[in-house]
């Protein structure tokens, strides 16, 4: 049995991470919870999420996550955001059961962002109207 805390995946997303990074764009959140700390940050292009950007402090399996989040996410619905459950997350980077906490963070800001691009689509709509 491997002693191991970081499987393969984990750490192949943590050391070449392709979304880290910032964007300046209205659709950005910053959850700090348990002392974890992760921004995300989109662009849309309609309803799609065309780029998805994460700054995240905290260990490799928050990082691993946040990476893993924008690789499945991008090119997707924004509405997926506001669903978006950890289970696959959890089995695909084999995240111990410890962790779970810390991955609710980010699955806290994974819906936190599509929470804001979802308000941010009603004012719009609403100005329209007006």
């Amino acid at each position: 049995m491997s002693r191991d805390p970081y499987s393969e995946r984990v750490r192949a997303l943590f050391s070449s991470p392709l979304h880290a990074g910032s964007m300046s764009t209205p659709y950005r959140v910053l959850v700090d919870d348990q002392g974890i700390r992760i921004e995300l940050s989109a662009t849309l292009d309609g309803d799609v999420i065309q780029r998805l950007r994460f700054r995240a402090w905290g260990c490799p399996h928050v990082v691993a996550a946040a990476e893993w989040i924008c690789t499945q996410l991008e090119g997707e619905s924004a509405a997926r955001l506001q669903d978006f459950a950890i289970t696959e997350l959890m089995q695909s980077l084999a995240v111990p059961v410890e962790k779970s906490g810390r991955i609710l963070v980010v699955e806290d800001a994974v819906r936190a962002l599509g929470a804001a691009i979802k308000e941010s689509s009603t004012i719009a709509g609403q100005a329209e109207q007006d």
